[in-house]
């Protein structure tokens, strides 16, 4: 098995600390309305919904604020947003993908263009950087879950791919096309997800040093508080030293 990532561990912190619920309910309600718009508005028939509602329940999003989304899907005033990623790379030669939901394209390239610029990186073109990636499903939960070695026979009977286990808490990851399947046997075994959801996993990661790290973060962080933006995948990593010192900042 892989180890883990540090990035995604500090960066899952920083996020907790840092995030701003408003801006989080508005971006995880907007892929709701989308997915309930490209489908049926109904989870149970809609995977994609389904999960975007998972992924509003693990941030405590208001059931109010997750019907609201759905039944706007269905209002004929309701904006059209295009599904947009970008590619590219930042200081040190650090890979990033964004993904974004924009109802306006040009606006949406132009400040994800003005946020690599800024750092020091360089916006490519689509597939630049993503063949360096999987496209899989990744299923969370907390260390109290179950032991390490409960997760992991769970996990293999559920069909996943890869565990990864530390004190914060267990990854499980599976091909995208199964979350659905394999969420739903883990759910079995081990109860409800923290969250579930499928992303850019990295299949090599880049060492950086606290420096670089610092403005790879401020980048990443850039990039999240833009409207458009739904999620930011970087390929790198830090050494544990380096890691508990960005931690403790």
């Amino acid at each position: 098995m892989a180890g883990h990532s540090q990035f995604k561990n500090i960066m899952h912190r920083k996020g907790r600390q840092d995030a701003v619920k408003s801006k989080m309910f508005s971006k995880l309600a907007r892929e709701i309305t989308v997915a309930a718009k490209m489908g049926v508005p109904e989870p149970d028939m809609n995977p994609r919904l389904r999960l975007a509602i998972n992924a509003a329940k693990a941030q405590s999003m208001p059931k109010d604020n997750i019907q609201r989304a759905i039944n706007k899907a269905a209002g004929a005033d309701t904006e059209n947003y295009d599904e947009v990623r970008y590619e590219g790379y930042g200081p040190g030669g650090v890979a990033l993908i964004v993904e974004a939901l924009t109802d306006n394209r040009n606006r949406s390239a132009s400040n994800v263009r003005a946020a690599f610029t800024k750092a020091g990186g360089a916006l490519g073109e689509t597939g630049s950087v993503s063949f360096m990636w999987d496209r899989v499903g990744e299923i969370y939960y907390a260390a109290d879950a179950a032991s390490a070695d409960k997760v992991m026979e769970a996990a293999i009977e559920a069909g996943a791919d890869d565990v990864e286990s530390d004190d914060e808490g267990h990854t499980i990851y599976c091909a995208f096309e199964a979350v659905g399947e394999v969420s739903k046997a883990l759910e079995g075994a081990l109860g409800e997800a923290e969250s579930v959801k499928v992303i850019w996993k990295p299949k090599n990661t880049v060492p950086v040093d606290e420096e670089r790290a610092q403005s790879l973060m401020k980048l990443v962080a850039t990039l999240e508080d833009d409207d458009d933006v739904q999620n930011v995948y970087a390929n790198f990593e830090v050494d544990d030293a380096t890691l508990a010192r960005l931690s403790a900042a």
